[in-house]
């Protein structure tokens, strides 16, 4: 039967003989697409570790293979993984480089009370195995973006990622300028020091790196203090075009955002590291006065109902009782922990990453919601 719109499609009747005349196409396109899906976008990659690297006394590099010695899916300099332990997950970006796929190689550092960086520091051992997700996350280099002269402003293990794009830039010869300009407590803080040091000095002209330190010992004779907009200038120079990234512990973002705006740096050419839910989400605008963050509301949501705090992300309340919708940046970008509130209202962080139609239909990313009254929840 002729389809009603027919008439109007000049040539249809054409088109349609020529396709009635090809013979029948009994490829499994289905199972052909599914596997390239796999193995490039793999929803979850299992893992052994092989070896644990020490690198501070507050980090370690955790390199990670597959069992059967398999390639694992590629990824860009920059990107992450999520980490499946101890009934959560947490992103943990990727510090080797992509030109290596026999391995991966995870740096964690020790965050005081955290759930998942202590348990793995403390009980992950060679022999282990390692449930991630394939790798995402945007923050990486777009060279139609970001040009070829690049300067990153690392925290603490906000160096992670700027280690996989100094050692991307090295194993494939890019011609790309990288000054990592990374801060750090003490000396013995500084992840990845001695490698970091021989690429600037030996290795790469185009990649430069300069250590700050903000409570120095008697020998350090580099930059000191915080990353203000005069010590930026002074090592990086005028910023003019390029794309400044910044990666660290979530004070630095709104810190770095002010230093390098007073530089007259446009925000467009600032590129930011999610980084976990708001420390403290009743200092934005729209938390409502009247709700108070230790208050406790119910949350109704896969057949059963719980109290939780109204300062406690939805996510993390319904992991506590056992409901684990999808998740990997925990940061508000990825959208993979959406739900629909059916009832009720919860505050939902700038860092969500909203479509144009969440709020009109209700859904919110559950990793930076709040539940500010009862909610009822579709997941």
């Amino acid at each position: 039967m002729k389809h009603p719109l027919a008439p109007l499609l000049d040539g249809h009747d054409a088109i349609q003989a020529e396709i009635d005349s090809r013979p029948a196409d009994s490829t499994d396109h289905a199972t052909g697409l599914r596997r390239t899906l796999d193995t490039y976008h793999p929803r979850r990659v299992t893992l052994t570790v092989t070896e644990v690297i020490t690198e501070t006394a507050t980090a370690a590099t955790f390199r990670l293979l597959r069992p059967d010695g398999a390639d694992l899916p590629p990824f860009l300099a920059g990107q992450y993984v999520g980490v499946f332990a101890n009934g959560t997950n947490r992103p943990y970006a990727l510090s080797s480089s992509p030109a290596r796929l026999d391995h991966w190689d995870l740096t964690v550092r020790r965050v005081p009370g955290g759930r998942i960086s202590n348990h793995l520091i403390d009980t992950l051992a060679v022999g282990d195995t390692l449930t991630t997700t394939g790798p995402m996350g945007a923050f990486h280099h777009n060279p139609l973006f970001h040009g070829d002269d690049v300067v990153f402003l690392a925290g603490g293990s906000g160096v992670v990622p700027a280690m996989s794009m100094i050692r991307d830039i090295v194993d494939h010869g890019l011609d790309r300028r990288f000054h990592l300009i990374y801060g750090s407590c003490t000396e013995d803080d500084i992840i990845f020091r001695d490698e970091l040091n021989a690429i600037a000095t030996d290795r790469d002209p185009n990649i430069r790196v300069d250590h700050v330190v903000t409570e120095p010992g008697p020998g350090w004779t580099g930059p000191t203090g915080f990353l203000t907009s005069s010590l930026i200038k002074t090592l990086a120079g005028p910023l003019d075009a390029r794309t400044v990234y910044v990666c660290g512990p979530q004070a630095l973002y709104p810190y770095a955002l002010r230093q390098l705006l007073d530089l007259g740096h446009p925000r467009r050419r600032i590129r930011f590291e999610a980084n976990g839910a708001p420390a403290d989400p009743t200092r934005q605008a729209h938390w409502p006065a009247n709700a108070a963050p230790d208050g406790e509301v119910t949350v109704t949501a896969a057949g059963r109902s719980f109290r939780t705090r109204r300062g406690r992300p939805l996510l993390d309340a319904l992991e506590d009782e056992g409901i684990r919708p999808g998740a990997a940046c925990r940061s508000g970008e990825c959208s993979l922990c959406r739900v629909r509130v059916r009832k009720g209202t919860v505050h939902t962080a700038e860092e969500a990453k909203l479509r144009m139609s969440d709020t009109r239909l209700g859904y919110t990313h559950s990793c930076v919601a709040y539940p500010i009254t009862d909610v009822d929840l579709d997941i």
